[in-house]
């Protein structure tokens, strides 16, 4: 064995960067695009059912390409489509800013929430393959930068919405956004097309049919596992605040702070979550964090007052910071199917839980109140718990 193989490689490298920086985008685009929601529903006169509806084709935009990206990433590698999307991604903020009618406005947002969604999956798989170079750990700190350009493309779209309106502020997100793509373009990772499976002879076409159910399976109970860890972020993010407001009395600036110190925890987390889940263990950080995350869970819904909800809230946030990244990168490390499929199947499956069981949430809270609901919620987090052993292929790009 020669010197030089025994050399471990740098905690940034450039590949690192390169995918850490679409991660980032990604994020500030979907940060961008919060601030100019009520401007975008004065402009067109949409009422919150109509508003709701136009964010839905956001949501159907993006569950539509996960599937689709994950079959070409198959065909042709993670780093090419990775960029090639994130370069149709740029000028979508622009698109849904200057669309003139209700019906180009639901265009505009159904093909940005394509592009989003496509991008999520192609940067999860490159980030899989990095993993794997590297021998370490970097999913959930990939996952922190994209916390960090959603707070980063929230707050300086309030400011230059404000101070310069929503077109100038458009082009100023679609510029900056492209300038991330241009210093990532040339360091990213070139991976090879995934039709080959690690641990089957021969290709997809090829591997055993026993093997290929046995993958099948595993991979969707991962998308479960996802679907139940992600949906109490949607219903923090959508019904954290009334919560406060309703059910607890907090005033509006209180109110806020439901979602902000889930979402700073969780940021801070994914940062630490790396290091982490290379000291202990996929499983084992995976376990923690999902308790961690129940019991947040629990003390927001027994809470009596704002303050200890917002506590409870940002133990959450800890908690649930490292379950989607570890989960994505057991995915992507499954034996039997190719990482970039089984990373769109777990994608498809984890982001319906934001975009559409807040609204099943709502509907439910109507008749038991949310305090229920965020009693309810760590009930589900059993089965993650359960079937916590299959986080163990996370670990497999030590070997």
């Amino acid at each position: 064995m020669s010197t030089s193989s025994l050399v471990a490689p740098p905690m940034l490298s450039p590949q690192r960067l390169a995918v850490s920086l679409m991660f980032l985008a990604n994020g500030f685009v979907v940060g961008s695009w919060a601030p100019k929601i009520p401007e975008f529903a004065a402009r067109l006169q949409l009422d919150e059912s109509e508003l709701g509806l136009m964010i839905m084709c956001f949501g159907i935009g993006s569950l539509c390409a996960m599937p689709a990206v994950g079959a070409m990433i198959s065909r042709e590698g993670s780093r090419r489509l990775m960029l090639l999307v994130a370069s149709a991604t740029v000028p979508c903020l622009l698109l849904v800013t200057l669309a003139p009618s209700i019906w180009t406005a639901a265009l505009a947002l159904f093909l940005m929430g394509g592009m989003i969604g496509g991008m999520d999956v192609a940067m999860n798989a490159n980030a899989v393959e990095v993993e794997k170079r590297q021998g370490r750990a970097i999913m959930s700190s990939c996952h922190g930068f994209w916390s960090l350009g959603g707070v980063a493309g929230a707050a300086l779209g309030g400011v230059l919405i404000e101070l310069y309106g929503v077109q100038l502020h458009a082009v100023i997100a679609c510029l900056l956004t492209a300038a991330a793509l241009a210093i990532a373009w040339p360091r990213a990772l070139a991976d090879p097309p995934h039709r080959e499976v690690p641990g089957a002879e021969g290709s997809l076409a090829t591997a055993p049919r026993p093997g290929l159910l046995a993958a099948g399976a595993t991979v969707w109970l991962t998308g479960i596992i996802c679907l139940i860890v992600m949906t109490p972020e949607g219903a923090i993010l959508d019904w954290g605040a009334l919560y406060l407001r309703q059910e607890l009395g907090a005033d509006p600036a209180l109110s806020g702070l439901a979602f902000g110190a889930f979402s700073a925890a969780m940021a801070l987390m994914r940062f630490l979550g790396d290091l982490v889940r290379d000291r202990f263990g996929a499983v084992r950080t995976f376990r923690v964090s999902a308790v961690l995350a129940m019991i947040g869970l629990t003390m927001a819904g027994l809470a009596q007052s704002p303050q200890m909800a917002i506590l409870g809230f940002a133990i959450a946030g800890l908690g649930f910071a490292n379950t989607v990244p570890i989960a994505f990168s057991a995915a992507g490390n499954l034996p039997g199917l190719p990482q970039g499929l089984a990373i769109s199947v777990v994608t498809f499956m984890g982001y319906s839980g934001i975009l559409f069981a807040p609204s099943v949430i709502g509907f439910i809270a109507e008749h038991t109140g949310f305090a229920a609901i965020y009693l309810a919620l760590p009930v589900f987090v059993i089965m993650p718990l359960v079937f916590s052993g299959l986080m163990r292929h996370a670990d497999r790009q030590k070997a």
